[in-house]
């Protein structure tokens, strides 16, 4: 068994790390649905209310706010797959002591590549946005957060960020270096699998992860096992993970 395999084998309490609502479902809804069947408690951090993000035409009623919808599409998603504990990062309890409450604002992105599979850093990142912050003071929140809910391992992107959003390459770093001021394990969710990681598939949880997802109307439409995102592209709801610990080789 490997290393990897083994860490998440003997968590009892995981802490997911997660740049904007819908991430914890499309890059990791197999896997926490599968560690809360195994008996894990889970949490999930959300750095930011995706402020940003464009909307699926119709999806959100008039009136609404963006930001409370989108808080609201997360909590749904999370009570379906199982979550415990979920917290938007720089609110008490994931602000480190003494710091007054922040609002971590969602940078935006730009496909870098005419397949739309390839983000970069867009133009519009506000005073706020999550990758724009000290990761220090980052850090800080995560592992405030980490302590709040006694988690065992923490789980967040590489240095990639899966898709290369500048808010999910902002969280890597931080995340490690949260954990490791707890000294906990850190795992991350390879960009690129490898032979150096652990392989974990969950697609017995297509049905569960579909309906979390569901949740996320403004984002994407659920037809059969892939989801339509708000700008067309098309997408495998994604059911196999591979983690490994940073460095691994």
């Amino acid at each position: 068994m490997s290393r990897a395999a083994a860490l998440l084998d003997a968590a009892r309490r995981v802490l997911f790390v997660h740049a904007h609502p819908d991430d914890e479902t499309l890059a990791s809804g197999g896997l926490i649905a599968d560690l809360v069947d195994r008996g894990a408690v889970v949490a999930v951090l959300t750095a930011s209310r995706g402020e940003q993000g464009e909307v699926v035409p119709g999806s959100l009623p008039a009136g609404i706010d963006l930001e409370a919808h989108r808080e609201a599409e997360v909590a749904g998603a999370c009570r379906v797959l199982g979550v415990a504990h979920h917290a938007f990062l720089g609110q008490p309890p994931a602000r480190a002591a003494g710091r007054p409450s922040r609002h971590y604002t969602d940078s935006g992105m730009r496909w870098c590549d005419a397949a739309e599979t390839l983000a970069g850093p867009g133009e519009n990142a506000g005073a706020d946005a999550l990758s724009l912050a000290d990761p220090a003071e980052v850090a800080a929140d995560i592992a405030a957060y980490a302590r709040a809910v006694g988690a065992d391992l923490v789980i967040s992107y590489d240095d990639a960020g899966g898709y290369g959003h500048p808010d999910h390459v902002a969280l890597a770093a931080p995340s490690r270096a949260a954990a490791s001021e707890l000294g906990v394990p850190f795992l991350e969710i390879a960009t690129d699998p490898d032979s150096a990681g652990h392989t974990v598939e969950t697609h017995h949880q297509l049905e569960r992860v579909a309906e979390a997802l569901r949740h996320h109307r403004t984002q994407l439409v659920v037809e059969g096992d892939q989801v339509v995102h708000v700008g067309g592209q098309r997408q495998a709801i994604q059911l196999v993970f591979t983690l490994r610990e940073p460095g691994a080789s």
